[in-house]
Parts: structure tokens; C-alpha cells; sequence
């Protein structure tokens, strides 16, 4: 039993430095991009594997645990959920890395315009993802639905961002490159915003026992 609580505490400890990661990653790719940073960029990109190779990790040891322990009630959903929040936590790597390739593209072309919807969309998908890895670990339904509640402001962000950059391209169509590229990276924090809520979503079902997908969270208390 003493082993088994171990090997719990050490995969709660591994989730905690893979979030810790993919959070920084996802702020430097930010701003990579607001800044045309060329090497903060690089420096995202040269992450992806160690990613990778924390979440084939803790993927082992969840597989352990759950072969050897058979854990059960509050533990199994604990161990089940840790899976999904770290492919969860993966993919916003993924996306860290996307935006960071889209920030060196970037780098020697003049913005379309400056840079204030994009910053502002990514900060509230940055909130989103911090708050919900706090969610996670604290077991906090009440700040799972608040994440989740939030969604919805980022895909204001994106809608309002696509509608103007299609105006700047009817008016010069030399802006489309460009422009895609905007909304590019409108689509990978959109994303960020997305898993965000999953994680959310998972904490939510490891505090109460309840699926909070597809539920309207304005009715939750």
C-alpha cells in the first residue's frame, strides 16, 4: 500500500512538471509572436520532444498503476482522468509549437495592423489553461465550471478577428498570405482554449464524480 500511494504521489508530481512546461511554452510562443522573438520561437520548437517523451512517461505510469494496483472509486477516476489531461497537455504543446512556427514565419513581414486582438485572445486562453491545471490539482469543481465558462469569450476573440482580417484582404488582396497567417494562430489558441476546458472538464468529473460535458454551466452552481 505504501508503494501504491507512492506511485500515485510521483504521477501527480510528473503531471505537475509536464503542466508547468507546456504553460511556459505556450507564454514564450505568445510571445515570440507579439515580439517577432525569433529565438524564443526556436526555443519552443526545440521542447516538442521532451513533451513527447513526458507524456509517453506518465503514460507508463498510469498503465502500471492501473495493472498493478487496481485502483479504485476516487483513485481510478484520478489515474483515468491523468491519461486525458495528458494528452490534453500534449496537444497544447502541439500548438505552442505551431504558433512558435507561425512567429518565425512571421518575424520579416510588416503586420497587417498591430497586434492587439490576437494578444488579448491568447491572454484569456492563458488564464483558461492556468485555471484549469489549478482546477485539476486542487479538485476545485467551482473554478472547473468558471474555466469553462469562459470559453466562449475566446471564440468572440477569434470570430471578431477573422471578420476584420477579411476586410483588410478585400480591401488588398496583397494582405491574404498574411492574413491566413493570422488566422492561423487565431485557430491554434482557439485550441489552447478548447483543451483548456477539457482539463476543466476533468476536474471537474474527478471532484464530483459528474460529467460536466455538455452541460450548460451558466446552470451549475
Amino acid at each position: 500500500m505504501i508503494k501504491y500511494k507512492e506511485e500515485l504521489l510521483l504521477l501527480n508530481n510528473k503531471l505537475l512538471e509536464m503542466s508547468s512546461l507546456v504553460e511556459s511554452r505556450v507564454a514564450k510562443s505568445i510571445k515570440a509572436l507579439r515580439e517577432g522573438n525569433m529565438i524564443l520561437a526556436q526555443e519552443v520548437i526545440s521542447t516538442d520532444e521532451q513533451v513527447n517523451a513526458m507524456e509517453i512517461d506518465i503514460d507508463n505510469l498510469c498503465v502500471k498503476i492501473l495493472a498493478l494496483y487496481h485502483p479504485e472509486a476516487k483513485d481510478l477516476r484520478t489515474v483515468i482522468m491523468i491519461m486525458k489531461v495528458n494528452n490534453d497537455l500534449e496537444r497544447i504543446g502541439d500548438h505552442a509549437s505551431s504558433i512558435s512556427r507561425m512567429a518565425l514565419f512571421m518575424a520579416d513581414s510588416p503586420p497587417i495592423k498591430p497586434l492587439v486582438d490576437i494578444p488579448k485572445m491568447a491572454d484569456k486562453a492563458m488564464e483558461m489553461l492556468r485555471e484549469s491545471l489549478d482546477a485539476f490539482i486542487r479538485r476545485d469543481h467551482q473554478l472547473a465550471v468558471e474555466v469553462c465558462q469562459k470559453d466562449d469569450e475566446v471564440d468572440n476573440y477569434q470570430h471578431q478577428i477573422v471578420r476584420e482580417l477579411i476586410t483588410f484582404v478585400l480591401s488588398d488582396p496583397s494582405t491574404l498570405n498574411r492574413a491566413l497567417r493570422y488566422i492561423y494562430v487565431a485557430r491554434n489558441i482557439e485550441r489552447v482554449a478548447d483543451l483548456a476546458t477539457n482539463i476543466a472538464e476533468n476536474a471537474y468529473y474527478i471532484a464530483t464524480g459528474e460529467m460536466l460535458k455538455h452541460q450548460h454551466t451558466s446552470e451549475i452552481n
